[in-house]
């Protein structure tokens, strides 16, 4: 295990991370990331902290919560620098759920361009709001903008 003067500042891994201290200090605070504290109460990092950063950053591009991130970060190992085997294991998890959102996607852009199309106006009949007019159940009044 590192020792205090061989982990970095929060100030060095942010700079390098480009990752703001208080967003740091709140990746802590949620568990994603460690530190340890010096006598004077500084916190100090381990320098496999730059890649967890790198992976939440990238996670969070791809839409994740940190909930999710929380989950996929546990399963890494806290003792030893993740292996690229580790790495893969991870991104496969998320290639999987990123493939699901991009089909979703596409079959919303593909309604998308038939809607615009169609030209009908229509919150009951649109395709897109309101298909097969399941909110004439519900009654009268904007039930997509009420809170219940």
């Amino acid at each position: 295990m590192a020792t205090v003067e061989q982990r970095i500042t929060i100030g060095a891994l942010s700079d390098r991370s480009g990752i703001a201290t208080s967003a740091i200090r709140f990746y802590e605070e949620r568990g994603l990331i460690k530190s340890i504290r010096t006598s004077g109460n500084q916190r100090r990092f381990p320098r496999e902290t730059l890649r967890r950063l790198a992976v939440i950053k990238v996670a969070q591009t791809l839409g994740l919560t940190l909930d999710e991130i929380e989950v996929a970060l546990a399963a890494l190992p806290n003792e030893r620098t993740p292996s690229l085997a580790d790495w893969e294991d991870l991104s496969s998890a998320w290639r999987d759920d990123l493939n699901l959102r991009i089909l979703s996607l596409v079959a919303l852009r593909d309604k998308l361009a038939g809607c615009i199309g169609c030209g009908c106006l229509s919150l009951e009949k649109c395709s897109l709001f309101n298909a097969g007019d399941e909110l004439a159940a519900k009654g009268p009044g904007a039930h997509r903008l009420s809170p219940d």
